[in-house]
């Protein structure tokens, strides 16, 4: 399959099967149309066949393999959100059971939120603050082994939503996007002024 090229990301990023990804590269924009009834979760009261199956792990996404070492991964997000759980996500992934999402997603109450999921063979849901507006910052960052999630709405002053560890034996995560649209038909995802770097997260709670 072949790769995109994205400004700000100094690694070659893969679209998943039948996904269709647009680069404007001098506007430095990625977009997509999410697929219709489609989400990356595993709900934690899933029966056995439905954590066993991964006919839910059908969303849009753009994955590279992530450079060795500390790193903080940030993109602007915006999302012309329709149906209940339409986000646009940032998204860490190990394999198909083994995954972490940081979204901008559409509440049941039609509020735009911060939102963050952790998989380890089936998935958590915790949601963090209401945004007023389409348009936030997301980022993800790696400390030594400990991730960290972070959300703003300048892109200056950040508020952590979790920090987590993830990791499998052999196993070199993928850092990228996703889009979904678990009871919709489909929204309009961006993401804008993405940049990766090797620079060490100071202190994942003093807003910086």
């Amino acid at each position: 399959m072949s790769t995109l090229d994205i400004p700000g990301v100094p690694f070659p990023l893969t679209p998943s099967a039948r996904s269709t990804w647009e680069v404007d590269a001098p506007d430095r924009r990625v977009s997509i149309i999410a697929f219709p009834h489609s989400d990356l979760f595993v709900a934690p009261d899933a029966g056995a066949s439905a954590i066993n199956s991964v006919t839910n792990l059908n969303a849009a996404t753009l994955l590279g393999e992530a450079p060795a070492g500390d790193f903080q991964f940030t993109a602007q997000v915006g999302v012309d959100f329709v149906s209940a759980f339409d986000a646009g996500v940032l998204l860490l992934w190990l394999n198909e059971r083994y995954w972490a999402k940081l979204c901008f997603e559409y509440s049941p109450d039609g509020e735009p939120m911060i939102v963050s999921v952790v998989t380890r063979e089936v998935s958590d849901d915790a949601n963090s603050f209401i945004v007023d507006g389409r348009l936030v910052w997301l980022r993800v960052s790696r400390i030594d082994d400990v991730y960290a999630y972070h959300a703003s709405i300048d892109g200056v002053t950040w508020q952590l939503v979790r920090a987590f560890v993830l990791a499998l034996e052999g196993v070199s995560p993928s850092i990228g996007l996703e889009a979904q649209s678990p009871t919709g038909e489909g929204c309009a995802v961006t993401f804008s002024n993405m940049s990766f770097t090797s620079t060490r997260l100071a202190d994942m709670r003093d807003g910086t």
